[in-house]
C-alpha cells in the first residue's frame, strides 16, 4: 500500500475506518468548533475519540468560509495516529525508530497542487489571511484566532539545511501573522543567526499535509536531521517539494495551504495570550511576526487545525508520540538496548513527566538512561525509571513502584534541565515582559530523576498466580459480567526472593495439607527464655 498522497486521501481513510465525524450543520469557528471537539477529551475514553470535519464554517460576524476545517485528524487518539503511520498501534515506535535511522531525502519537482492558486499584491492586503477559517482555540480567553497546525519552514544561513517546526501563529492582519517559537526551536536558532547578520529570516508556513510531515514537524529532532527526510522514512518514499514563489524555500507539493513571508530580525511585536499545552493560558510577550508576501493554496483547500490547550489533547498526543520516538532513539544510541518502553504522559502535557521501562541488567542502568537523554529537551521535569513488570503508561503501576521500590535518599537525583517558557512555574506571570525574558534565560530549571527499579530481589507480587486468575476470568465471562480492562500486574509472580520451601508450602496449601505446615512449624519452635 502506497502512502497517502495528501490530507484528503488520509481523511477518506479515517472515514472508512469509522474515525471521522463529518459535521454538515453550520458551526461557528470562533465559539463552537474547538469547544465541541474538546468535549470528547473530557467525557469519552480515548478509543472512542474521532477526527472532525466541519463542512459549513462561519465566524462570529456570520461570514461563511469557502473551505472546510479538519480538527484532531492527525492525533485525535493513538488509533488515529496509527492510521496516519499506516501501522498497528504496537508498531508505531519501531516505525519511528526506523524512520530516524533510515531517513529518505525529499525530491524537488517543478509544480504541485499547493500552487494552483496564488494570492499576492493588492488581493493579499484586502483579503489575505482572513480568507482562512482559523478557529479561536480557547474562546473567552484567547485574543483572536491562531493557527495551530502550522509548520514553519526556515533555512539555516550557515548550512543551508531546512528546518520544519510546528508553532502557533496569531492572525494580526490580512498580510501579517505572529509566530511563537519555543526555547529549543530550530526557527529560533535560524532567527538568531540572521539577527546577528542584520538580515531578515524567510519562512513558509505549511498547513494541511499528509500526516507523516506533521508527525516529523512536531518532533524535537536534532538540527542536523531533516524533518522532510524523517517524514520520508515514515512513508517509505521521498516527500515531493516545490519551490516557493516569493521566498527561497521548499514546501510539500501536495499541501493544502502555504503562507510565504519574511520574519524581521530588527523588531518584534506583542503576541499572546494563548491557551497552551501545559493547561494554562500563556502570557503575552514580545515575539516574532511574519510579513506575508504570498499565499498559495489548492483550488478547493481544506484547513487543518490542531486541538491544543489543556491535556490530554491532539497536541499532547502528537507531541507525546514523537517525544517517545526521539527518546527511544537516543537511548538506543546510548547503548540501552534493554529499553522496553518510553512513556511521555499526556497528563504532563507530554513534556513534564516521562517514564522509562527497562529490563534491568546493572545498577548503572539508571545513570545510563540519564546520560542518554537530553534532560530539559526530551524530558521536562520528572524522569522515572521502572522495571519490566511495571506498565510505564499506567499511573497506578508507576505510583506503586515509586512507593515501594525506591528510597528518596538513595534513589533520587536532581539534575539541571532547560527552561521552558510556557511552564508557569519558571517565572511568575506577574513579572514584566523584560523580567520574564531575563529569568527564562538565566533562571534555573531542574529535572527530578527517580530510580524506581528493584534495588534487590523481592518476594513475589501479592496476587494469585496466573493460572488461578485465568480461571477466574473464565468464570467472570460465564456469569456475563461487564468486559474487563485488566491492568498490570493482574496476577502474582516471583521477583527473585522465594525459596523452595516457600513453593512447597504453597503447593501443600493447594492440596488441603495446611495442617502439615502447622505440624512443621510446631516441630521447629524456638524457646524465647
Amino acid at each position: 500500500m502506497s502512502y497517502y498522497k495528501d490530507v484528503r486521501e488520509y481523511l477518506n481513510t479515517l472515514d472508512k475506518a469509522g474515525k471521522l465525524m463529518r459535521v454538515s450543520r453550520s458551526i461557528n469557528k470562533d465559539t463552537e468548533m474547538h469547544p465541541l471537539v474538546r468535549l470528547q477529551y473530557r467525557g469519552l475514553p480515548e478509543e472512542q475519540r474521532k477526527a472532525f470535519l466541519f463542512e459549513d464554517v462561519r465566524d462570529v460576524l456570520g461570514r461563511k468560509y469557502e473551505m472546510p476545517v479538519a480538527v484532531a485528524c492527525y492525533a485525535g487518539s493513538l488509533d488515529i495516529y496509527a492510521l496516519g503511520m499506516q501501522c498497528a498501534r504496537e508498531e508505531i515506535f519501531d516505525k519511528w525508530t526506523r524512520a530516524q535511522s533510515h531517513p529518505i531525502q525529499p525530491v524537488e519537482i517543478s509544480s504541485g497542487p499547493v500552487q494552483e492558486r496564488a494570492i499576492t499584491g493588492k488581493d493579499l492586503v484586502t483579503s489575505g489571511l482572513d480568507r482562512l477559517p482559523v478557529p479561536i482555540s480557547t474562546p473567552g480567553f484567547d485574543n483572536g484566532p491562531y493557527t495551530t497546525c502550522s509548520h514553519f519552514v526556515t533555512r539555516d544561513p550557515d548550512t543551508g539545511l531546512l528546518n520544519v517546526g510546528n508553532y502557533r501563529g496569531q492572525i494580526k492582519a490580512p498580510d501579517r501573522m505572529g509566530c511563537f517559537a519555543g526555547n529549543f526551536a530550530g526557527l529560533r536558532m535560524h532567527w538568531n543567526k540572521r539577527h546577528a547578520r542584520k538580515e531578515p529570516l524567510e519562512t513558509a508556513v505549511v498547513m494541511g499535509v499528509p500526516p507523516n510531515i506533521s508527525y516529523a514537524a512536531c518532533a524535537r529532532l536534532p538540527m542536523e536531521i531533516s524533518e522532510y527526510a524523517v517524514a520520508g522514512g515514515i512513508s517509505g518514499e521521498p516527500v515531493e517539494l516545490v519551490r516557493c514563489k516569493t521566498v527561497d524555500l521548499l514546501v510539500p507539493a501536495r499541501a493544502e495551504i502555504v503562507i510565504e513571508g519574511v520574519i524581521p530580525t530588527d523588531e518584534s511585536e506583542w503576541e499572546g495570550p494563548f491557551g497552551e499545552f501545559p493547561g494554562y493560558m500563556a502570557h503575552e510577550d514580545l515575539g516574532y511576526f511574519v510579513n506575508v508576501s504570498c499565499i498559495t493554496m489548492r483550488r478547493n483547500p481544506i484547513y487543518v487545525s490542531f486541538l491544543s490547550q489543556f491535556p490530554p489533547s491532539e497536541s499532547s498526543k502528537i507531541r507525546g508520540v514523537a517525544t517517545e520516538g526521539v527518546a527511544r532513539k537516543r537511548l538506543l544510541a546510548g547503548g540501552m538496548d534493554n529499553v522496553l518502553d518510553v512513556a511521555s504522559h499526556e497528563s504532563g502535557g507530554s513534556w513534564g513527566y516521562m517514564v522509562v521501562r527497562i529490563r534491568k541488567r546493572s545498577p548503572d542502568d539508571f545513570d545510563r538512561v540519564i546520560s542518554a537523554l537530553r534532560l530539559g529537551a526530551d524530558v521536562g521535569k520528572v524522569l522515572v525509571v521502572v522495571d519490566e513488570d511495571i506498565d510505564a503508561r499506567d499511573p497506578d503501576a508507576v505510583n506503586w513502584a515509586l512507593s515501594f521500590r525506591m528510597q528518596p535518599h538513595r534513589s533520587v537525583r536532581i539534575a539541571d534541565g532547560g527552561t521552558m517558557g510556557l511552564d508557569p512555574s519558571v517565572v511568575s506571570p506577574g513579572e514584566s515582559a523584560e523580567a520574564r525574558g531575563a529569568l527564562a534565560k538565566s533562571g534555573r530549571a531542574s529535572v527530578l530523576c527517580i530510580d524506581a527499579t528493584l534495588p534487590w530481589p523481592y518476594k513475589p507480587i501479592s496476587l494469585p498466580k496466573r493460572e488461578f486468575m485465568e480461571r477466574a476470568i473464565e468464570i467472570w465471562q460465564e456469569l456475563g459480567l461487564p468486559p474487563l480492562r485488566l491492568k498490570e500486574p493482574w496476577f502474582g509472580y516471583e521477583l527473585g526472593h522465594w525459596s523452595e520451601r516457600n513453593r512447597q508450602e504453597a503447593d501443600l496449601a493447594l492440596q488441603g495439607e495446611h495442617f502439615e505446615i502447622g505440624r512443621h512449624a510446631a516441630a521447629n519452635r524456638r524457646r524465647l527464655y
